[in-house]
């Protein structure tokens, strides 16, 4: 009983360490909960005071001399930007990312619709801002409220055509004695965006412009997320020094966030289930991350890049990328370092990637991934075959001796002490391990449990078919049969194992297998 009361409390501390990895509240202690007020609209300023949504131009400098320009002509207006994967709407108001639609990608929530990951919606902020600070007066440069024009005029949807590598859209500004030109470029198949700012001293005075990259999202859950389960969803930073590191709203509601401040490398971002946002700039330059509270239930992560003087008359050209898509790990690998964490298996991320990488491999070689789920499980069981025949040949033994430790708890059933060392004679005699059953089985844990994260966090079960029925592996079964299919093997596993002495312990064991069929149809 004691056994079987520490391996429950194993997996409860277990799951509790996960939610909290995950930026979740400790079932076990009390939390404040997160506001629910509605989320203020980030798509317009008021002109009458400081816009918070503009970051200051560095770490130290008055955030509250930002001030928000007068109402633009051209707000609320955007311009389609668009390939084969990637539909953006960006607005000529500051042109920042209002809008992103995934293409190839069904909202499960209406899968008559595509997900749309960026948006700017009552209640639902989710943006990708760039600009420029460090002007004479605070906010004298060009940033993403200041009002933008296409350079050819063009109004139109600038749409991917069918003999096109890519489109772009090309937007210029010009405040405080600095003109920019900002190209978006997007390739085919691609959900990278290139963003290349043109930046020139109009002035008579030299400048000191500092870029600001960031994106800025409301701290609510997307929609649909399960009841059960709760995966990640808040900004992450990362750099080469410090690795991933996940900054959770709550942390930066509270003024407590920790992360890198400085560094010549890296990029930051927002991840939530599947998707991933994140700015990017060229490596080997110095740049400073930040996260910031925009304003209640808002918040920005972000970096800042100095450009150094710029003398009258002089330009630069500043290049950076924008990722709007899935957590797909080859793709991300292949554009920065440390990308491919935001497919995010926390502290079991040593186990659980080769687990995806023969995954992978045996997708490669059915074409399914619901068959290469099933033939990684095989593959798994029989690695540890030879331990699990060792837990059945002592399970075997205890069910040998159940009777006589059936007859030693009537027997002393008053008196615990004797009883236990009538019990421990016994197994000493018969030569069993009470742990032998239990241990094969704690050493498959954590590999179960990262198999589990793997086909939780891998973007590729979304929307992937397998049987008749079952046409989305990240969905519950529709019909419920495949709990009820477990359900009822792991009944027969529990009939097949030896009866436990104790009458508790027994009924937990006839228990449980309905208790991991309900977790399995959530």
């Amino acid at each position: 009983m004691i056994l079987w009361i520490v391996f429950s409390m194993s997996l409860l501390f277990l799951w509790d360490s996960w939610q909290k990895h995950n930026g979740h509240p400790s079932m076990f202690g009390s939390s404040t909960s997160q506001q629910a007020a509605a989320t203020p609209a980030a798509g317009g300023a008021d002109p009458s005071r400081a816009d918070p949504s503009i970051p200051p131009p560095a770490a130290t400098s008055d955030a509250g001399r930002v001030e928000a320009p007068a109402a633009p002509a051209t707000s609320g207006k955007t311009l389609r930007l668009a390939n084969d994967v990637l539909a953006l709407d960006i607005d000529l108001n500051g042109g920042q990312v209002r809008r992103a639609e995934l293409l190839k990608h069904r909202d499960l929530n209406d899968r008559a619709n595509n997900l749309v990951l960026l948006q700017d919606q009552p209640g639902a902020i989710y943006l990708a801002q760039t600009g420029w600070v460090g002007g004479a007066n605070g906010n004298g440069f060009p940033t993403h409220r200041t009002p933008m024009m296409p350079v050819d005029g063009n109004m139109e949807p600038h749409v991917l055509t069918g003999g096109s590598g890519a489109v772009q859209l090309s937007l210029t500004a010009e405040s405080g004695g600095l003109k920019v030109v900002r190209t978006y470029t997007l390739a085919r198949a691609a959900y990278l965006l290139d963003v290349k700012d043109e930046i020139s001293n109009v002035s008579d005075a030299p400048l000191r412009p500092t870029q600001y990259m960031q994106l800025t999202r409301d701290g609510n859950k997307p929609p649909g997320e399960s009841s059960f389960y709760s995966t990640y969803t808040g900004p992450v930073i990362y750099t080469d020094a410090d690795k991933f590191q996940k900054v959770d709203f709550g942390s930066i509601d509270k003024d407590k966030a920790k992360h890198s401040q400085q560094a010549n490398d890296g990029w930051a971002g927002i991840i939530q289930h599947y998707f991933v946002a994140a700015w990017i700039p060229p490596q080997d330059s110095p740049r400073e991350y930040y996260t910031r509270k925009v304003d209640n239930n808002l918040y920005s992560v972000g970096l800042r890049k100095a450009t150094g003087e710029l003398a009258p008359g002089a330009s630069a050209t500043i290049e950076s990328k924008l990722l709007i898509g899935p957590q797909d790990q080859r793709m991300l690998e292949k554009i920065a370092p440390g990308l491919d964490l935001t497919v995010d298996y926390g502290w079991l991320t040593v186990i659980a990637q080769p687990i995806y990488w023969l995954l992978e491999k045996l997708h490669g070689m059915v074409g399914n991934w619901g068959w290469a789920i099933v033939l990684l499980t095989i593959i798994i069981k029989t690695l540890f075959y030879p331990l699990q025949a060792a837990s059945y040949r002592s399970m075997a033994r205890m069910k040998a001796v159940t009777p006589r430790l059936q007859q030693i708890r009537e027997r002393y059933g008053s008196d615990r002490m004797k009883m236990n060392q009538a019990m421990m004679e016994l197994y000493k005699t018969e030569k069993i391990n009470p742990l032998g059953g239990c241990l094969p089985i704690v050493v498959q844990i954590p590999v179960f449990i990262s198999l589990y994260w793997v086909l939780l966090a891998s973007v590729e079960m979304r929307n992937a078919p397998w049987l008749g029925w079952i046409t989305d592996l990240s969905a519950p079964d529709p019909f419920y049969i495949l709990p009820l299919v477990m359900a009822a093997t792991m009944f027969i596993q529990v009939r097949l194992n030896p009866t436990p002495p104790d009458p508790i312990q027994a009924k937990m064991m006839m228990i449980m297998p309905l208790v991991f069929s309900v977790m399995f149809f959530f």
